[in-house]
């Protein structure tokens, strides 16, 4: 028995240091892949070539770019963390980012609502079957095309502003333990979850949602256990299929958009997974002054100012 515990502990020491060994040098060839492809776009870029269609169908949901992606982090966490202003910088850029994309398509909500009131408005005051918009060459299609389409605002709404969201601090969420504790505690939960459950997430669901994706818009249709070599093989044979399929016989048939909402929502909570753990991390360094610094949270201005005067 002792001397199977041996061998199994030899092999776990084994294991470990084979995992260690296999990420360091991944980290190392990050930085041959990324030159790699900066000096030769074209092998990935010109869409001309069916080859590099598959190439970058490939490289998007790889190890490789996932490495590329892990070595950019660690550097700029070690810059940042011997110079502040550079983390802080990181933080605003990432912020800002999540700001302006989710204050742009927040107005989709909007039209959501005023194109379902055309929606009725056509339908049932001019028993119309079918809706135009546009100038010139109009868009003109059945009345449940428009009201299916519907679904798509409300996707921009939940995939594009969740990072915006987040920042303004309108999520909601459970504090059992978090509100009961101390500040610099808070920035340690604060950090943890950023790195053990939001990095995570966002990185299986971009790596499902790519694939997902691609399988919708090309075929032969790739899958993840693909080489890069079978990819280039399949190649031989690749066509555009743009999914253009509706739920019923004239509706929405643009659904491939909701594949690509799904990567960008992914990329979004990555980055922004990063903005969060920066600021975590100043915060909990510089101390509670830091607190909300560079913030950009939006506010009803003096009427906001006026209801906090009254309670």
């Amino acid at each position: 028995m002792q001397e199977e515990r041996g061998l199994s502990f030899a092999d776990t020491i084994g294991a470990l240091t084979e995992g260690l060994g296999w990420m360091f040098q991944n980290i190392g060839l990050a930085f041959y892949n990324l030159g790699y492809a900066v000096a030769n776009p074209q092998l990935w870029l010109d869409w001309s070539d069916k080859q590099s269609i598959m190439r970058f169908v490939y490289y998007g949901g790889s190890v490789e770019f996932f490495f590329v992606v892990f070595t950019a982090f660690l550097i700029v966490t070690i810059v940042g963390m011997m110079r502040h202003q550079i983390m802080w910088a990181v933080v605003r850029g990432l912020e800002g980012f999540a700001n302006t994309v989710g204050r742009f398509f927040a107005w989709a909500g909007l039209l959501m609502v005023i194109q379902q009131i055309v929606i009725v408005f056509i339908q049932r005051v001019f028993a119309r079957p079918d809706m135009s918009f546009g100038f010139g060459i109009p868009l003109q299609m059945d009345i449940s095309w428009f009201a299916e389409e519907l679904k798509l605002y409300n996707a921009m709404v939940v995939c594009l502003c969740a990072t915006y969201t987040f920042v303004q601090g309108g999520h909601v969420r459970v504090d059992l333990i978090y509100s009961g504790v101390s500040f610099r505690t808070k920035k340690v939960i604060d950090m943890f979850g950023s790195l053990f459950f939001m990095m995570p997430a966002a990185v299986l669901i971009w790596m499902y949602g790519w694939f997902f994706m691609w399988r919708h818009l090309i075929v032969p249709k790739p899958s993840a256990s693909d080489t890069i070599e079978r990819l280039v093989m399949k190649s031989r044979a690749l066509r555009w299929n743009v999914e253009t399929i509706g739920f019923s016989p004239n509706g929405f048939n643009g659904y491939f958009l909701f594949k690509i909402l799904l990567i960008c929502f992914a990329g979004m909570v990555f980055l922004h997974a990063i903005a969060f753990f920066y600021r975590s991390f100043l915060e909990f360094v510089e101390g509670e002054g830091s607190e909300n610094k560079y913030l950009d949270k939006d506010s009803l201005g003096e009427g906001e100012e006026a209801y906090e005067g009254t309670h």
